[in-house]
């Protein structure tokens, strides 16, 4: 099974991220979050893992855009608002199986190459 990234091309972090894996020949699937968004029980299964709050990007254009500096939800209500607006979400989420990583996570990731599992 491929990893998997999910992300945008204009992330930084995200081009990092396909850059990484390509450089070792590892098969990768990439979901570009501009033009489909992640499923539910996809987002559910970092959300368990990191908590919701660990996936929101605060420093984001669109989380400015929208004012949400002072915004005070729950994480039912912050979980709902990334499922429809993505672009919040701190990028790239990567998936190897059911190991995850959250951001630029190149130590991890050359774990996962250094074993083979990826």
């Amino acid at each position: 099974m491929p990893v998997q990234v999910f992300g945008t091309k204009k992330s930084a972090d995200t081009r990092k991220a396909l850059r990484f894996f390509a450089e070792r020949r590892i098969q990768v699937h990439f979901v570009d979050l501009a033009e489909r968004a992640m499923a539910k029980g996809e987002l559910q299964r970092f959300a368990q893992k990191f908590g919701v709050a660990a996936l929101v990007d605060r420093e984001s254009r669109r989380f400015a855009e929208l004012g949400l500096r002072a915004a005070s939800y729950s994480e039912a209500r912050w979980f709902d608002l990334l499922l429809d607006e993505p672009f919040l979400l701190v990028q790239p989420l990567v998936r190897n199986q059911h190991k995850l990583t959250l951001g630029a996570a190149e130590a991890e990731w050359g774990a996962w190459a250094q074993a083979g599992i990826a």
